[in-house]
């Protein structure tokens, strides 16, 4: 998996969904034009885990979407996926590189330091997430990050994730300031019609790209 699919929409599980209702609604968002996803489940039911993720990789890989297994090194292998994201109490990128592979993808939360995400991207991370960038429902304790990092951060050459409180109002601010992919769990899997939610999320990146596009 390459890092250009790093873009647009990045669509979190709620863990609120389970089994079956969990992979209806993945496969709503996945017809709908989702193609990031990430696997969020803190439990400790591991069967139910495994299956699940097993499941959401089989669907992600019939939509040509790339699945990120959330903190969890040994279901990313158990299952196959190609992409992780961990946090700063997560094993390094080179004991993950030595336990799953040279080619799959890291992708590491940086938070609100600019520090961390350089000494990161020098270590071989494939994509840089800063936030919370909004108060977030899922995380109320987050620490907040400034939208001006994504700026900031562009140097360093990798894509760039803003997480945490985003919604559709919020959604083009992210884009205009520079993120390359925006994570989203409540106001995606929360939302009513979650198709429309899909496409209302993705439009101010495919807007932004396409202007970028015309500026070079």
């Amino acid at each position: 998996m390459t890092r250009e699919r790093i873009r647009g929409l990045y669509g979190i599980t709620d863990g609120r969904l389970q089994g079956e209702a969990l992979l209806e609604t993945t496969e709503i968002a996945l017809r709908a034009g989702l193609r990031l996803l990430q696997y969020r489940d803190k439990t400790l039911e591991d069967a139910r885990r495994i299956q699940e993720a097993a499941a959401l990789l089989a669907l992600c890989r019939a939509y040509d979407a790339l699945l990120v297994i959330n903190d969890d090194p040994r279901l990313t292998r158990r299952v196959g996926a190609t992409a992780i994201h961990v946090g700063e109490e997560d094993p390094g990128i080179d004991d993950l590189r030595a336990f799953l592979g040279p080619k799959v993808l890291i992708g590491v939360s940086c938070y609100n330091d600019l520090e961390r995400a350089r000494r990161l991207a020098a270590t071989g991370a494939d994509y840089l997430a800063f936030g919370a960038v909004y108060p977030s429902p899922t995380k109320p304790k987050a620490r907040h990050a400034d939208l001006s990092l994504f700026r900031a951060a562009r140097p360093l050459g990798l894509p760039l994730v803003a997480i945490g409180g985003i919604t559709q109002d919020t959604m083009a601010e992210v884009a205009a300031a520079g993120a390359d992919a925006a994570a989203v769990i409540s106001a995606l899997f929360g939302a009513a019609d979650v198709a429309a939610a899909v496409q209302c999320l993705q439009a101010p990146f495919l807007w932004h790209r396409e202007e970028r596009h015309h500026d070079q």
